[in-house]
Order: C-alpha cells, then sequence, then structure tokens
C-alpha cells in the first residue's frame, strides 16, 4: 500500500519554455535524498494540461528511471477522454511506473456512472494499479463514495488521491472501500487531520520545497509521536497558506525558484505571480526555516 509523504511534481521548465529534464531529475534525486515516500510526476501541479503527449509520456520514463525503484512511482494518466487515459496508462506501464493516478474527467462533467465505466474501462484495459483522483474544486464532478466502493471491487483500483478536503470522507471511504484501499490526502493543510480519519499518505504540492519536513511529519504520525506531528504541521500552514494563495503550481514554482530547483515559469494561460504573492511566499520560506 502507498503511504507517508509523497509529492506530487512540478515539472521545472527554463526559460524558453521548455521542460528542463536535467533539473526535473535532479528535483527528483533530492527528494528520495530528504524522505519522501513516492513520486507522482504529470499531475495537475506538473501541469499536464499545457504539455504535449510526447512531453508528457518523457517526463514519466525520466521520473521512473531517476527513482530507479528507491520509491513509487504514481505516474499521472489522466484525461477527460477515456481513449487518451488508456494511452497514456499504457506508456505508463511499459515506462516501468508502479501505478497511474486517473483524475475524474474535467469538462465533460460525466455522471456517476460515466464515471464508473470510465475508470473500469482504464482498469480494465491496462493491468496497473490504479489511485482515483477526485478533485472537485478542478473537474466540478465529485465522486460519491459509492462510485468509488463499486470501482474498489477492481483488483487494479487500489486507492485515491481525496482532494475534497472533507474530513467525513476518508471516513464513510474506509467503511465502503475496506481499509486495505489506500486513502492519500491531496490537500496539504489536511494531512495530519487526514491520517487521524483513517487515511494512510499524502501527496503534496509543499512536499516540492519542504520536502524533509513532509516525510518527518508523516514519519512522527506514525510512531506514535503525535504532538511532534502537529508541531511540524504548525510550521507547515503558513507556507500551505501562501502555495495556494494563487492557482497551483504558481506560487510552488516561484518557491523552488527561491532554492534553486526550477525556473518560476508556468505555462499560459498560468500567469506570473503576482509580487504580493512572491513576497508571502517568500516569508513563509524564511518563517518554516527553509530559505535564510
Amino acid at each position: 500500500m502507498f503511504k507517508g509523504s509523497m509529492v506530487a511534481l512540478i515539472t521545472p521548465m527554463r526559460a524558453d519554455g521548455s521542460v528542463d529534464e536535467k533539473a526535473f531529475q535532479e528535483l527528483v534525486q533530492w527528494q528520495i535524498a530528504e524522505g519522501t515516500e513516492g513520486l507522482i510526476p504529470v499531475g495537475t501541479t506538473g501541469e499536464s494540461p499545457t504539455l504535449s503527449h510526447e512531453e508528457h509520456k518523457r517526463v514519466v520514463e525520466m521520473c521512473v528511471e531517476a527513482a530507479a525503484g528507491r520509491v513509487p512511482v504514481i505516474a499521472g494518466t489522466g484525461s477527460n477522454s477515456t481513449a487518451e487515459a488508456i494511452d497514456f496508462t499504457r506508456h505508463a506501464k511499459k515506462a516501468g511506473a508502479d501505478a497511474c493516478l486517473v483524475v475524474t474527467p474535467y469538462y465533460n462533467k460525466p455522471t456517476q456512472e460515466g464515471m464508473y465505466l470510465h475508470f473500469k474501462a482504464i482498469a480494465d484495459a491496462v493491468d496497473l494499479p490504479m489511485v482515483i483522483y477526485n478533485i472537485p474544486p478542478r473537474s466540478v464532478i465529485d465522486m460519491s463514495v459509492e462510485t468509488m466502493a463499486r470501482l474498489a471491487k477492481h483488483p487494479n483500483i487500489i486507492g485515491v488521491k481525496d482532494a475534497t478536503a472533507n474530513l467525513a470522507r476518508p471516513l464513510h471511504t474506509r467503511r465502503a472501500c475496506g481499509e486495505e484501499f489506500a486513502q492519500l490526502s491531496g490537500e496539504d493543510h489536511t494531512a495530519v487531520s487526514f491520517l487521524a480519519a483513517g487515511g494512510h499518505g499524502c501527496i503534496s504540492v509543499t512536499a516540492n520545497v519542504a520536502p524533509r519536513l513532509c516525510a518527518e511529519m508523516h514519519k512522527a504520525w506514525r510512531l506514535g509521536r503525535v504532538d511532534e506531528a502537529i508541531e511540524i504541521q504548525d510550521r507547515l500552514v503558513p507556507l500551505h497558506d501562501a502555495l495556494f494563495s494563487e492557482t497551483s503550481p504558481g506560487p510552488v514554482k516561484y518557491a523552488a525558484s527561491l532554492l534553486a530547483k526550477s525556473t518560476d515559469l508556468c505555462r499560459l494561460p498560468l500567469a506570473p505571480c503576482g509580487e504580493a504573492t512572491r513576497a508571502r511566499v517568500r516569508e513563509a520560506m524564511v518563517s518554516a526555516g527553509l530559505l535564510n
């Protein structure tokens, strides 16, 4: 089962807008060295909507290559086109990913039955463990616990990235899908609360720039050092606030640029962060002890 501190990787880009392959693989190496327990390339944070299909697949390949089996790679393979999602998922399996992360179809607004058929079709087509990515603020639809329970019966569907920020949800998902169904928070602010509600880990944006702190927080929780986990959580809250003060991944890419891990460039239609956001991110990085 996937657990602990996992990172929704940014995709570093050069000043000309091309993917910086060297910076990406160096970021992966740093994440593993700092204690990150799982890598998620080309999700929302990795700007999958504005990468070409060739770039998307190349980023997955680079992540698998750099990880070299030391931690799991859960490749983003979702799409609002079922056929496209199957293609991305087949590629992820061929590239050597340990699992795939498949987002609920955005823009189309499928019914619960449509979502069930979409995820079942992908799971039937590719023998690769799948984590459902439920993020209503981005996709406009919310997969119900009942639909997820139907999908959890499929041997290839093994968990959820839950970005609903609804802390009652993991309680009901655990009852409906079973204790072995991996529940991963997709919302940094709720990581510890999600663990207390029966979750297993977090796929984090903040871990891009604070991987050691995020990893230590999860380790403390697993060892029963609740006060320590909460202390780290409190230290990270201003950083979480700053990194979501504008549309992600703009702020986290700016934060990564302060650590010389990437430029702050996001592809259009995401605009550069405003000066107020930049100041807030820098202040939060200093407060968390990540910058002098």
